[in-house]
């Protein structure tokens, strides 16, 4: 939020789970679960939003802590609703942002040593250029074009102007 003014921040949900696990006792793991799941089944952004509310209230009578946790979060959890609604699965996880991270360790596992941090700059810009390659000759598209409009509506308009002279 320094560097990237105006940028929301995306917390996983499957790790949000994970540290809701370590407060509660195991036998209401999965009532619990499946309670905040609910919160990302909504139609809607403002939906989204009051879900987290009323699970946060729900939940809040047996277990305060929990409750507390998704009040805390709750910036955090729904910012992926801020977006169109195609692109919600895709970036209410950090998964693909994972398997990257992934990639780049094999590779730097392989090589071990590194003469210098440019070196090592090098390889891990190799390996997101060659990802980011991928990316663009794969027939389907990780985030449908059309939705990509919605985020950015006057540029496609403003793009398709005639140069002024």
């Amino acid at each position: 939020r320094k560097v990237m003014l105006g940028a929301a921040y995306q917390r996983c949900r499957v790790h949000f789970l994970r540290n809701v696990f370590s407060v509660i006792p195991k036998e209401a793991a999965e009532m619990v679960a499946a309670t905040i799941r609910t919160i990302f089944a909504q139609p809607a952004e403002a939906a989204v939003r009051a879900q987290l509310d009323t699970v946060a209230e729900m939940l809040g009578k047996q277990f305060p802590k929990v409750s507390q946790m998704l009040l805390e979060a709750k910036d955090d959890l729904t910012a992926f609703a801020a977006f169109p609604e195609r692109h919600w699965k895709k970036i209410q996880s950090t998964n693909p942002l994972e398997r990257i991270n992934r990639e780049i360790k094999r590779r730097t596992d392989v090589v071990q040593v590194f003469p210098n941090d440019d070196a090592l700059l090098r390889l891990v810009t190799a390996v997101l250029f060659e990802m980011h390659d991928e990316w663009i000759a794969f027939p389907r598209r990780y985030l449908p074009e059309g939705s990509m409009d919605q985020l950015y509506p006057g540029e496609q308009a403003r793009d398709q102007l005639p140069p002024t002279a």
